[in-house]
């Protein structure tokens, strides 16, 4: 009865288009009149503790290095970069979409950060190549789901922070290589499309254009290598990264590009603290109604349903991959991840199942929903930006999504695609 409250509640309130931190605050009311406690300083004091988590202070950090590299110029240097290293073959332009993809996932972390810079950048140059407009925003599109699995991740941050026992550390190392897998898997996909849309595009550069754009792009995709290397030789913790990241932004956009100014700075800063008050206080809201899921004991309802699934690890992902996809089609990453996870946790768990491999498929199961409809966040960002209608988007899009599922299918019934690198890298 409770969980059929919960999702109704929930589901209703998302279809009038209310926000989704405000959804979650309507819900908790719903299930704290339902089981008859009604006491005006449950929610606020569940949602100061939901913040007040140490951890989710990396978050403001790499929001803002993502958001001063993309101001500061470092956006297109990766882009140019990417270009460089594949940008020559036939279709050079998608390739050098999906490489830059994977790039800037190491710097930004973001799905809807990704797309926005790069689509802001290559979506013109498609334009002008005569690429079908749908299937210039596909590419950018399915290529913006690295953002969450590729550290540094905020989303994989969260996880971490709300399942008490997971390491930060080892959430980066586990998405490194099966994010670079996939965007290998899109590029085997856009070899296919190429040849059936025509395209002929390739990018030239002479060597003294090569050695400039070598030199430009260095100080940014160092930056991955230094966090992640510091990360992982325990120079500092993820926390620590995040600052680390924000500083190393800092110097390299004002001091070496030499794009921006304070007063850009201060304006970014700004646009940085708005986006991490948004994702904080979604992060507070559903600890809220997590509050008042497990005390309707809803976690057992649900686990009840996945009970019988139990004896065969593979089988009970794979049901549970069914259902946070239904669920990421409607409800966008962060509240999901804080609802859902603590939910499934134990259960997993108790399945004997590593518990780094499942988070590894929780968000990239997640992500892939930011570029499904109804609800994808990506998709709005990059219709916006190319003048792309959304029909036509989607369709284009649908080749990419089915290669991205069959990715994350192959990472669930064979965990040694993620564990054993993460070993190694750990």
């Amino acid at each position: 009865m409770e969980l059929f409250l919960f999702l109704g509640s929930l589901f209703f309130f998302l279809a009038f288009g209310i926000p989704i931190a405000m959804v979650l605050v309507l819900c908790a009311m719903v299930l704290m009149f339902h089981a008859d406690m009604w006491d005006s300083m449950t929610i606020a004091s569940c949602m100061l503790d939901g913040a007040n988590n140490y951890p989710l202070m990396a978050i403001p950090f790499f929001v803002f290095a993502g958001e001063i590299m993309a101001a500061g110029g470092l956006s297109k240097r990766v882009v140019q970069f990417a270009q460089l290293l594949i940008g020559g073959v036939r279709g050079g332009l998608g390739y050098a979409a999906i490489v830059a993809s994977i790039l800037f996932a190491g710097l930004m972390g973001s799905s809807v950060g990704e797309a926005a810079a790069l689509g802001g950048l290559l979506l013109p140059m498609m334009k002008q190549q005569n690429y079908i407009p749908g299937r210039a925003g596909a590419v950018i599109a399915s290529g913006a789901i690295l953002g969450p699995i590729i550290p540094p991740s905020t989303n994989f941050i969260i996880l971490g922070s709300c399942v008490s026992g997971l390491s930060i550390t080892k959430l980066f190392m586990i998405g490194l290589m099966p994010g670079i897998f996939i965007g290998l898997a899109l590029m085997a996909l856009w070899f296919v499309i190429v040849r059936i849309d025509g395209y002929h595009d390739n990018i030239k550069f002479t060597k003294e254009e090569k050695r400039k754009i070598l030199i430009d792009a260095t100080p940014a995709f160092m930056m991955p290598v230094l966090l992640l290397g510091g990360i992982r030789f325990g120079i500092f913790t993820p926390t620590e990264g995040g600052a680390f990241a924000a500083v190393y932004a800092l110097i390299v956009c004002l001091g070496y590009y030499r794009e921006i100014g304070i007063r850009k700075v201060l304006e970014v800063s700004a646009a940085s603290a708005r986006t991490t008050a948004a994702v904080m206080m979604i992060v507070a809201t559903a600890t809220a109604i997590g509050y008042f899921i497990t005390l309707a004991d809803i976690p057992q309802q649900i686990i009840s349903v996945f009970e019988p699934f139990k004896d065969s690890p593979t089988t009970l992902l794979l049901m549970i991959n069914v259902f946070l996809f239904l669920i990421g089609m409607v409800m966008d990453l962060t509240p999901n991840v804080l609802i859902f996870a603590p939910v499934f946790y134990p259960l997993i768990l108790d399945a004997g199942i590593d518990p780094y491999h499942f988070g590894l498929i929780f968000i990239l199961n997640l992500g892939i929903g930011v570029i499904t409809p109804p609800v994808g966040t990506v998709l709005y960002v990059v219709c916006g930006i190319g003048n792309i209608k959304l029909p036509a988007l989607v369709k284009n899009l649908l080749p990419f999504i089915l290669v991205e599922f069959f990715m994350l299918i192959m990472i669930t019934i064979f965990p040694k695609l993620s564990i054993i690198p993460m070993n190694w890298l750990i």
